[in-house]
Parts: structure tokens; sequence; C-alpha cells
């Protein structure tokens, strides 16, 4: 005896799964974001004219 028709495994493939991976990574912030903030801070505003000062004199670090 053979098989019903609807007593076939359905084949789902992967829509959910992506769907879900979209949501999720959606939700994550964006790797330029995270780049951006693990940048070191810029120096103090004080402090660059008296580097360029000092090179401006002639003296090397």
């Amino acid at each position: 005896m053979s098989r019903h028709i609807a007593d076939q495994p359905r084949t789902r493939g992967n829509a959910r799964l992506t769907a879900f991976l979209r949501q999720a990574r959606a939700a994550l912030p964006h790797p330029a974001t995270l780049q951006l903030q693990s940048r070191p801070k810029t120096r103090d505003a004080a402090v660059k004219p008296a580097h360029y000062l000092r090179i401006e004199r002639g003296q090397q670090a």
C-alpha cells in the first residue's frame, strides 16, 4: 500500500532561518559604527598647536 499524498514530508527550505537571521543582524550595530566607536580619542585641542610649534622650531621628538 502506498502513502497518501498528504503523508509526504514538507520541505520548508531555509526561508524562516534567513528571515530570522536578517532580523537578528539588523538589531546589531553596524560594523562601521563599531569601528568608529573603537577609534582612539582625538588629542586635546591645546596639544596640537604645541606639537606644531615644536616641529616649526626644529625640535624632533
